[in-house]
């Protein structure tokens, strides 16, 4: 098919026109690709088990991997989901923006949104250009990332025309993401507590301001158990992953360089912190992509996809980086990192 790519990074009354056109024809069971905060989504028809299934068909999604269903205003959530007061605090602190939250759903959501769960993530992103799409569609918006699957997420728009372009009826250019990596996932328990299913900007320090337990599911730093419920995206497959096998090293600054040092090649590409590039590339064959300052965190967030992206594009054969500390967004990234590397770490 024809993919229509509308320029929206400094939209006007003309690109939100274009948008209007792409959301009705999301309503009417088009697939669009639009920019989040997070990375991009890949958007088609919340209430249309056609749509949704198309959604799976151009990713290679498999079924089993629920989507996310977005809306304008949080308030619309309990259209689709049976809200509770736990949820309304959530809404208030971190709504719109980077938080999704798993709720029971109503019969309206078809179960091939939700994978065959009794349940629903709802999620009201915070950027311009997706909320204007939503209300334009006039329906919520079921999406995963606008990425084939298992592959790293895109977070501008030349990603996504790699990945999807001929496969969408339109692409959303909204420029680079702001945060690069997925919402936050949360599930509220019986007790009230939440379980962390998926980490995010919105971290477990934030969560802990508004609800007094937040408990870290198992599945965010190890492999899902055999016969273990899917119950968010993420948490099952291997996800995020460049072409190329990457290994993460756990350890100091000073290990870190003489590993790289030891298992240096033509064909290999190292991520490293800002702090270690200098002295890599001076010494170094491999190629040496940095990640941003180690003290900063939320630079290598922002990059994180596009440099393993950046990886394959230049025929790595191998990529090292380091193990972040698994904690505030760190533990996102430690999430998606070991994901990305089918959990092969070297403890140094």
């Amino acid at each position: 098919m024809n993919t229509e790519i509308i320029r929206a990074e400094m939209p006007d009354a003309e690109t939100y026109h274009r948008i209007e056109e792409a959301g009705a024809a999301l309503r009417a069971g088009a697939l669009v690709v639009f920019p989040t905060e997070t990375v991009y989504g890949l958007g088609g028809n919340g209430l249309d088990k056609t749509a949704s299934a198309r959604i799976y068909h151009a990713k290679g999604r498999p079924s089993d991997n629920p989507l996310i269903l977005h809306v304008a205003e949080p308030e619309e959530a309990d259209q689709f989901a049976v809200v509770t007061p736990v949820f309304r605090r959530l809404a208030r602190a971190f709504m719109p923006g980077p938080l999704t939250v798993v709720l029971q759903a109503r019969e309206s959501v078809p179960r091939t949104v939700t994978a065959g769960l009794p349940t629903v993530a709802v999620r009201c992103p915070i950027h311009p250009v997706a909320r204007h799409l939503i209300r334009a569609a006039g329906v919520p918006v079921a999406a995963p990332s606008a990425n084939l699957s298992g592959s790293p997420s895109p977070t501008c728009a030349a990603h996504v025309i790699a990945d999807l372009c001929s496969r969408v009826e339109y692409i959303i250019d909204g420029g680079d993401c702001e945060i690069g990596l997925e919402s936050t996932i949360v599930k509220e328990e019986p007790d009230g507590a939440l379980t962390l299913l998926r980490p995010g900007a919105v971290t477990p320090e934030m969560l802990r301001e508004v609800v007094d337990e937040v408990r870290i599911s198992d599945a965010v730093r190890h492999p899902l158990k055999p016969g273990q419920t899917v119950l968010s995206p993420g948490m099952k497959y291997r996800h995020y992953a460049p072409k190329a096998p990457l290994i993460l090293l756990k350890g100091t600054p000073e290990q870190r360089l003489g590993f790289y040092r030891a298992h240096d090649g033509e064909h290999t590409v190292i991520l490293a912190y800002e702090e270690e590039i200098q002295q890599l590339r001076q010494s170094c064959r491999a190629v040496c992509l940095s990640v941003g300052a180690q003290a900063y965190q939320e630079e290598l967030a922002h990059v994180l996809f596009a440099m393993l992206r950046r990886a394959d594009e230049l025929g790595a054969q191998c990529i090292y980086a380091p193990l972040p500390e698994d904690a505030g967004i760190g533990l996102a990234l430690y999430n998606r990192m070991i994901r990305a590397a089918a959990f092969q770490v070297v403890q140094l």
